[in-house]
């Protein structure tokens, strides 16, 4: 027994021993926390990472965590408005840490210096800036370039066409579509010399080389940009630092609802190149390839690009040149067939995720047909071919005495081949307008439409002479594809090809002078561009089954007579050159000097001004086809009984002329200031007038039609006022900018057709556009771990001037004029995203809640594209300290959000939506016509390596 009662107590004195030493081997890890300026931080929080342990600081910014084993431990410290700080501490400390955290101001306080005179933060700047940063870039996958500015205030981003041909615009300036008002920009100049020939999407591709995107909307972006009154967007391209480090992505997906694969690698690597560090270069770009959201049956998307640049630093300033390899082949999207005006949606079976590009087609062009310089190859697999070699430099160069000059050049050479079929629409082939479109009207007897891969027969259709009426088209035994959309129809494809050459030369000069309170930039800009553009557009016309991934039908023809001929080709092509051969070249040339001056009359008020001078002149020849007639009996082919090759064309004789515009009608100007309140608070104004040149297309359409005489040439006159009112606090920052915008001179230079096929353009028509508006930009941060990002813009404008000509027949006998002041512009939307961010050490997510009001689809007020909600989910986890998963959801919910519309009717009725009326809609409310989705849901994973 008094064995027992010793062994017990020997052991409980064991176990008090092995726990006394457990406790004493215990220790603590305690220090303080202070802002960048020295001061306690109140409720910071530190985590040890990889246990759940962690406190929170005191009102003097002390903290201790107790009860820690002896060892190494990583330390995360955070607080609401401060970068997170990462540290390692041994256990048992040597001493109490005391780290200090840097203000997490990047939204507010970083330094941007796009549209503005000299370095500037939004805090002290007189203008509207937005900045996206590498890690809000890093965690979403845009569908282009341009879809990442959805996330900025103030911005109409349309992106429905897939990676290139998309639209831009601010502020109600949508004029044109496209990218008319604003500079799209890669590392401080114009991505295109000239817009309106290509896109500047088309070259401009955002990958893991983007560092981040500066945009400035309004203001100075009149006097800063060339022809940017609206604004200028800026993608800045990483550059190396002192240490080697880098990135590759590996990106796989399911676009098109979960369907269609997708897969991409993006790299990016660089640091120094000299032992003192003062050289280093930075390499990378992406591959892709990709079936596309809608899917055609062929690859969409293929192909990619490098970058490069080298810096060298040096006591006084630095340079670094720079160069571009893009080699990426990718089309736009068609629209959709769509039923319903009150309530939009895709007719019969089609879905946001039909494709209405036919099935790969190819055939030969023979330039004896066109009349043109160059057989073509056509082949839709080859989609949108766009090629760009750059080069250039950035030298910065300081003198003393507050003297620095920077000059920005480069030279690029970019080309694009386009061979896909455009404005897809459906025509019945028991009306006559289908023989219309095909040149058939008059050609009687029997047509018969027939699958030329398996020779099934649709069915015929017999069109006979007038019998007491007009002609008369019988139908027999019609089962064509489609009849949930429209009954006994087929698509009609035109198939344009075009061929485009653009070598810019671009430089822009700039000296400053800093004085105490003050600076003054003088600057000098100038862009050369040589543009060339072969087209047959279109080279062919083709006939397809309205159907998803539309299958080309054969027609075959027999006359009255009983004589039996193709109209197509064995795969289904008609009308071989169909349009004839144009051949456009141009010489742009553009110079500005501009000025501006900054003064800080106080360290609270700021005033700025600045001056802009522009010249434009081009210089241009052309030739035009000219059909030959009668047709060839025999065509190309020498066989009289295939119709699909009979038409000639030649040349009409060269033309040319020569416009411009001079400094004194290219005048902008733009004054600001700013004040501010307080540390937190800063309020400006600002009142601006750009003018704006004509684009490229401008000229070159009106060229094609011979209407070169009536050529004017006029600068858009823009003027804009708007407020700002800036808050930055601990954990809640807003921008709020109401504007004013009034857009005026804008040309309406409409082209009809002649009896004798010739064009003439009705009197010219000017309009005048007034947009007043709301812009907000804020984020609130509600603890360390959640915070919520909002953008929004509230807006209405107004047509206070607005006329159009409305066709009926041929000739301008009975031309309508229309005048529209007083209606609401189109495409005007309130739109707001809202991202609410929920992270932890390892662990973010984020939803991208986007709204898209509803708005007018044209001036003319003929109907409403309604409104629609979007949701996009983002998450991330670092699975290592260099590794780290995304996976993303976009369009969570599959929404069939409409950005645009084509009028019912076919081509070329199809493109005039401006010419669709509410008599017309009203009239025929059951009208087939054609939308442009949003993007259908698409599924990504990411992984990413860092080191």
């Amino acid at each position: 027994m008094k064995i027992h009662i010793l062994t017990k107590k020997l052991l409980s004195f064991i176990v008090m021993t092995f726990v006394s030493f457990a406790v004493l081997a215990q220790h603590k890890i305690s220090g303080e926390v202070k802002d960048s300026k020295g001061n306690p931080l109140a409720g910071a929080s530190v985590l040890i990472k990889g246990l759940n342990k962690g406190a929170s600081t005191d009102k003097a910014g002390t903290f201790s965590i107790a009860n820690v084993a002896e060892g190494k431990y990583d330390v995360v410290l955070s607080f609401i408005g401060f970068k997170k700080k990462e540290i390692t501490v041994s256990v048992p400390q040597s001493s109490a840490l005391s780290v200090s955290l840097e203000d997490d101001t990047e939204d507010l306080e970083e330094v941007v210096v796009t549209g503005v005179f000299d370095k500037r933060t939004k805090m002290t700047a007189s203008v509207a800036i937005s900045t996206l940063g590498a890690k809000q870039i890093e965690a979403v996958v845009p569908n282009s370039s341009a879809d990442l500015l959805k996330n900025l205030p103030g911005v109409y981003v349309n992106t429905s066409r897939g990676e290139v041909g998309n639209a831009i615009y601010t502020r109600g300036l949508n004029y044109n579509g496209g990218f008319f008002y604003v500079s799209m920009q890669e590392d401080g100049l114009p991505v295109v010399g000239i817009s309106g020939l290509v896109q500047p999407d088309g070259y401009l591709r955002a990958d893991a080389t983007i560092k981040r995107i500066e945009s400035v909307r309004g203001g100075t972006a009149s006097i800063l940009g060339p022809n940017a009154p609206g604004g200028i967007f800026n993608y800045v391209s990483k550059t190396g630092g002192t240490k080697f480090e880098g990135e590759v992505r590996a990106r796989v997906g399911l676009e098109g609802n979960g369907k269609n694969p997708y897969y991409r690698t993006d790299f990016n690597f660089g640091g120094p190149l000299s032992k003192d560090k003062t050289l280093t270069y930075n390499v990378g770009g992406f591959y892709r390839n990709a079936d596309g959201p809608k899917y055609p049956g062929y690859t969409l998307s293929y192909g990619g690009q490098v970058k490069a640049n080298i810096v060298k630093n040096y006591k006084s300033g630095s340079i670094k040149v720079f160069a571009k390899v893009l080699n990426d082949n990718t089309a736009p999207f068609e629209f959709t067939p769509t039923v319903d005006f009150q309530n939009p949606r895709p007719a019969g079976s089609f879905t946001n995720t039909s494709s209405t590009l036919v099935q790969s087609q190819q055939f030969f062009v023979p330039k004896s047909i066109t009349g043109g310089t160059k057989d073509i190859n056509y082949d839709t697999r080859k989609v949108g071919d766009y090629k760009e070699l750059a080069f250039g430099f950035n030298w910065e160069q300081t003198f003393g005495e507050g003297w620095t000059f920077n000059n920005n050049f480069k030279v690029s050479n970019k080309e694009n081949v386009t061979m896909t079929t455009a404005v897809v629409f459906p025509f019945r082939v028991d009306q006559l307008t289908f023989y219309g479109v095909s040149g058939n009207v008059a050609r009687f007897g029997t047509y018969e439409f027939y699958d030329p891969t398996s020779g099934k027969s649709y069915g015929t259709v017999q069109q006979l002479p007038p019998a007491g009426g007009g002609i008369r088209l019988i139908a027999n035994n019609l089962s064509l594809p489609g009849s949930d959309v429209l009954p006994n129809a087929l698509f009609y494809n035109p198939n344009p090809y075009n061929e485009v050459t653009l070598n810019d030369v671009i430089n822009q000069a700039t000296v400053t002078k800093k004085l105490k309170n003050m600076s003054f930039t003088g600057g000098l800009y100038f862009s050369s561009s040589k543009a060339n553009r072969i087209a047959v557009t279109p080279s062919a016309q083709s006939f397809a089954t309205v159907e998803d991934k539309p299958k080309s039908v054969a027609i075959r023809y027999t006359s009255l007579a009983g004589q039996k001929f193709e109209l197509t080709t064995p795969n289904g092509i008609a009308n071989i050159g169909a349009s004839g051969f144009y051949n456009n070249e141009a010489t742009i040339n553009q110079t500005a000097f501009f000025l501006g001056h900054n003064w800080e009359i106080s360290d609270k008020l700021n005033v700025d001004w600045g001056l802009r001078l522009e010249s434009f002149k081009i210089n241009s020849k052309f030739t035009t086809p000219r059909r030959t007639t009668p047709d060839s009996p025999t065509g190309a082919d020498g066989n009289a009984s295939t119709l699909y090759d009979n038409r000639l064309w030649t040349n009409n004789p060269e033309q040319s002329f020569e416009k411009k515009l001079d400094f004194k009608d290219v005048i902008s100007y733009s004054m600001g200031v700013n004040y501010k309140v307080s540390d937190e608070l800063a309020v400006y104004g600002r009142y601006s007038q750009g003018r704006k040149s004509p684009d490229l297309s401008y000229f070159m359409d009106i060229a094609n039609q011979q209407l070169t005489s009536n050529i004017s040439i006029e600068a858009q006159d823009i003027k804009m006022a708007e407020l700002g009112l800036k808050y930055r606090g601990r954990n809640f920052n807003l921008f709020l900018t109401p504007f004013y915008t009034l857009a005026s001179n804008i040309p309406n230079f409409q082209i009809f057709q002649n009896p004798d096929v010739t064009y003439y353009a009705p009197p010219r028509a000017y309009q005048k556009i007034e947009t007043k508006g709301l812009e907000l930009e804020g984020t609130y941060e509600f603890s360390t771990h959640f915070s919520v990002r909002a953008v929004a813009t509230l807006q209405t404008s107004v047509a206070k001037e607005f006329t159009v000509y409305l066709a009926k027949t041929n000739g301008p006998a009975d031309d309508e004029k229309v005048t529209f002041d007083g209606n609401k512009n189109d495409n005007i939307a309130n739109m707001f995203t809202i991202t609410p961010t929920y992270s932890l050490d390892k662990f973010t997510a984020s939803i991208n809640w986007q709204y898209m009001g509803k708005r007018w689809a044209n001036v003319g007020n003929a109907f409403q594209l309604p409104s629609f909600n979007a949701f996009d989910l983002n998450t991330s986890y670092k699975l290592t300290k260099n590794i780290q998963a995304n996976v993303s959801v976009n369009n969570i919910l599959n929404t069939y959000g409409i950005m645009g519309w084509a009028a019912p009717g076919g081509f070329p009725a199809a493109l005039d939506t401006q010419g669709f009326t509410k008599q017309m809609l009203e009239a025929n409310p059951q009208a087939v016509y054609a939308t442009l989705p949003i993007m259908p849901r698409s599924y990504f994973l990411t992984l990413s390596y860092k080191f």
